[in-house]
């Protein structure tokens, strides 16, 4: 009865679309009560929908579209967040991290291929599937964990880039390994001439093309210019790949490198992120449809057998590459748990190796059910990687062992991996007189500051003086948190926007309970909306200036009460002379020492952990965080009588006093769980 009447309905499409949505929503709801991450529940969506379970969904191709369309736009998404001058930073992890650990991946998987008697060119072509990883559910899992851009997530990203090129090259191998007469290295050769006009074309854009367009369209406003105007761009650039014999997803992935040299990137990110759930979800789907759960059970004992044997190569074969490169012991463990299982272009790669006959439907199925799993325990491995790496490093070992793998073999750091982070600074967001004093004083001041703003010109100019301001709608995540707005103090909203401001704040509080927020308003009637919606203070027009809100920033850095005084009696006797003058003249009378503690109130949001209902004598609070506990409330009565035996309990309001990173760190041993 539910088909025929999904089938009447006039989009072809759109039947399949509720079915999926549907079911899906009803699995993710469950296994989000069960702490179940959304991958698997696409899994199982796909699982319980296709043709090996319930048989809800037919029209598959539909799917595989719109999966395709979701990996673009994901590797759209990481094209924008890592820059080409990142990527050369880090050429070495791809080209020799990234081709060692494809190369050996193959030469393993190929000797015990033929060990077990497959032909030579069949044993190849597993080398072919096993050596790929899964861009897509690595790389979603490390962005959502925002670990993307430390040591261990670029050298991942680097292995991931190398293995997405050469799928490449794989895919025009593989009709010879079936014994097809192409000419594969005239191919090849052509390959070589259309990248590398790609990727001319890819710098010329990226430094000339794309800024100007997206400036001119930015300065009209229209956020539907702008968000239809990036996916213009990926699309084209895909389109362009794709005509030129490459990949759909290579093209994606340079039309997010053309996008990251601008000053729009982040917020063209927050634009694009929706899309990119909604289409993903569509490729987690796909995937599972391909699993026929009845020829898994029959043959389980063979595919956990293969299973183990897939996840010691790669994991061994990542470990040697990563080493190869200068990484320790430690972050290869890591990263080796990260990329161990089978990839999506692995699923591609198999479907043309059975449509050319190069394997039979048995062992497409068999490479489909331990691919799948190697998915499906991705998340849970993903998650425990640093406790798995350390127990790897904590195993009974002889002493000359053990310190041969805390030993780095290169000269590989985070430095030059990473860029500094900014922390226990100060957010401006909008950049109107306001903003522009408030720089100025926290520059005098030696303040560090980050300036968010939605005027172009403004962006463009003020950064060609060196200001260390982005273009963005600071409502949207991704410009929060580039700014790095979980490390920060002090946040000031600088804008004229009642509605806008509600947005900004709720997106802070959202990511962050630490940063005090101090919000300019226009009227007084504004201030208890503001209030509730997180804001610490709020400073109407009508009685307060810059000047007001500077001396409640130094407040927050716990600068001493004469030194404020002094500062707000030299600003007024010069007649305002440091706001209205472009650069500081004559000598500052002001000389503050900021120093490196802040004190901040804290709900306790779980009923147990490290520090929750155990005496604070037992958990040495002070002593592994450098945090103090100074008062406690406690169902609306506040006490400062705090001693040893003093426990935190569910529900609790703490005013603790550290170091931004200490208190970071306490906030999320009791804040709410992931």
């Amino acid at each position: 009865m539910i088909s025929t009447l999904l089938a009447s309905a006039e989009i072809p499409m759109l039947p399949e679309i509720v079915i999926i949505f549907g079911l899906a929503t009803l699995v993710i709801m469950l296994f989000t009560r069960l702490k179940v991450p959304t991958i698997i529940g696409f899994l199982l969506t796909g699982t319980i929908a296709g043709p090996y379970g319930l048989s809800l969904v037919n029209a598959s191709a539909t799917v595989d579209v719109l999966s395709e369309i979701g990996i673009i736009l994901l590797l759209f998404v990481i094209g924008m967040e890592f820059s080409l001058k990142s990527l050369m930073s880090i050429k070495k992890a791809v080209f020799v991290g990234g081709s060692l650990q494809v190369t050996l991946t193959i030469l393993a998987a190929t000797i015990t291929s033929y060990f077990f008697g497959f032909d030579w060119n069949v044993s190849v072509f597993f080398g072919f599937l096993l050596a790929l990883s899964s861009t897509a559910i690595v790389l979603k899992l490390l962005q959502e964990t925002g670990q993307v851009n430390n040591l261990s997530g670029k050298t991942i990203l680097a292995i991931l880039i190398f293995q997405d090129i050469i799928i490449v090259p794989m895919m025009l191998f593989t009709p010879m390994l079936a014994g097809e007469s192409d000419n594969v290295l005239l191919s090849l050769f052509f390959m070589a001439i259309k990248g590398g006009l790609v990727i001319l074309f890819t710098i010329l854009s990226a430094k000339y093309l794309i800024p100007q367009l997206l400036f001119w369209v930015a300065k009209t406003r229209n956020e539907e210019l702008f968000l239809l105007s990036i996916i213009v761009i990926c699309f084209s650039v895909a389109f362009l790949t794709s005509l030129l014999g490459l990949s759909l997803g290579l093209g994606a992935f340079l039309a997010g490198l053309i996008i990251s040299e601008s000053e729009y990137s982040h917020h063209a990110t927050g634009k694009i992120l929706p899309f990119r759930e909604i289409f993903l979800s569509f490729f987690f789907v796909s995937v599972g449809m391909l699993f026929d759960v009845t020829f898994l059970f029959s043959h389980i004992e063979i595919i956990l057998g293969i299973l183990l044997l897939v996840l010691v190569f790669k994991f061994v074969m990542t470990i040697i590459a990563v080493r190869s490169i200068g990484i320790d012991f430690k972050e290869a463990f890591i990263i080796g748990f990260s990329i161990f299982q089978i990839g999506e272009f692995s699923l591609l790669l198999a479907k043309e190796g059975v449509e050319i006959g190069l394997i039979d439907q048995n062992q497409y199925q068999y490479f489909l059910a331990v691919s799948i799993l190697t998915m499906a325990i991705t998340p849970f491995v993903l998650k425990n990687r640093e406790k798995l790496a350390f127990k790897m490093l904590d195993a009974p070992l002889p002493q000359r062992l053990k310190t041969h793998l805390a030993t780095p073999i290169g000269n590989i750091s985070m430095a030059n991996m990473e860029g500094e982070e900014i922390s226990d600074h100060l957010v401006i967001v909008g950049y109107g007189l306001n903003g522009r004093n408030l720089s100025k004083a926290a520059k005098r001041a030696k303040i560090p500051y980050a300036i968010i703003e939605m005027n172009p010109e403004t962006v463009r100019t003020e950064g060609e003086k060196g200001e260390p301001i982005i273009y963005g709608d600071a409502s949207n995540e991704m410009v929060l948190k580039h700014v790095n707005i979980h490390l920060s103090r002090v946040v000031v909203i600088a804008i004229s926007n009642s509605d806008a401001t509600k947005s900004i704040i709720t997106a802070i509080r959202l990511l962050t309970q630490n940063a005090s927020i101090i919000v300019r308003t226009r009227y007084v009637n504004e201030i208890a909306a503001n209030l509730s919606m997180g804001a610490n203070e709020v400073i109407p027009e009508e009685f307060e200036t810059s000047i007001e809100i500077f001396t409640r920033v130094l407040n927050k850095y716990l600068i001493a009460k004469d030194d404020i005084e002094d500062f707000t009696e030299e600003v007024r006797s010069h007649n305002y002379e440091m706001f209205r003058a472009t650069q500081n003249r004559g000598r500052d009378r002001l000389n503050i020492d900021l120093p490196e503690i802040n004190f901040v109130s804290l709900k306790v949001d779980r009923d147990s952990g490290q520090y929750i209902n155990k005496p604070l004598k037992k958990v040495n609070l002070r002593e592994t965080l450098g945090v103090n506990l100074v008062a406690l409330k406690r169902e609306g009565q506040t006490t400062s009588h705090i001693d040893g035996d003093t426990k935190l309990k569910f529900g609790d309001i703490v005013y603790v006093v550290g170091k931004p990173d200490g208190l970071s760190e306490f906030e999320k041993a009791i804040g709410e769980k992931d």
